[in-house]
């Protein structure tokens, strides 16, 4: 407990939010204090807008604050391919790449029957809906066992569409040495391996 109410209230809402721990919490409190009013306006400011504006992109369901967002309405891109991934900020980590000039489609999570997910809860039936002179759906899902569960169901429901479909290939990262590397990635990396 803290002398001060506030700062317990900041306290605990900081370790409220993913990853942060209660340390890091009371760390980012008192940063916060010793900060100038201006600075902590600023920063209250900026989340009241992120809340006002930001909003689903009605096309892949991305956070924007056009509708549609700069990537669906950008005559650049190739329309004919679609990136399915889980959340908003898988499009950042693929856009950093450099590799990909095609647009996105993002689910808002994976099927997760333990956790009572279905196809349903995820934005499915929109992708459907986009396919018309769509050529390839690249599922680019987390290897885990619901993104793989969920990348199974959505290529079962594509295939007799005649939409090609593909997903990322998983396998040994690069820098890394094999003796390090457990078996279902080296399991992974041989079965999606490429002719050179």
């Amino acid at each position: 407990m803290h002398s001060s109410q506030s700062i317990e209230r900041l306290v605990d809402l900081f370790a409220s939010l993913p990853s942060i721990g209660r340390k890091t919490a009371q760390r980012l409190t008192f940063f916060m204090l010793r900060q100038s009013d201006e600075f902590n306006e600023q920063f209250s400011k900026a989340i009241i807008e992120l809340k006002r504006n930001v909003r689903l992109c009605s096309v892949c369901f991305s956070y924007t604050e056009s509708d549609p967002c700069p990537i669906c309405s950008s005559t650049k891109r190739n329309k004919g391919l679609i990136c399915v991934v889980e959340e908003p900020n898988d499009i950042s980590t693929i856009e950093k790449t450099h590799d990909f000039n095609g647009l996105y489609h993002v689910l808002h999570g994976v099927i997760n029957p333990l956790d009572g997910i279905t196809q349903d809860d995820i934005k499915v039936k929109e992708l459907i809906k986009r396919l018309s002179n769509v050529e390839e759906v690249i599922l680019a899902l987390n290897p885990n066992t619901e993104g793989e569960l969920t990348t199974y169901y959505i290529a079962k429901l594509l295939n007799p569409l005649g939409v090609k479909v593909t997903k990322i290939a998983s396998g040994v990262p690069m820098g890394s040495a094999l003796e390090y590397t457990d078996e279902a990635t080296i399991s992974r990396a041989l079965e999606g391996r490429i002719v050179i």
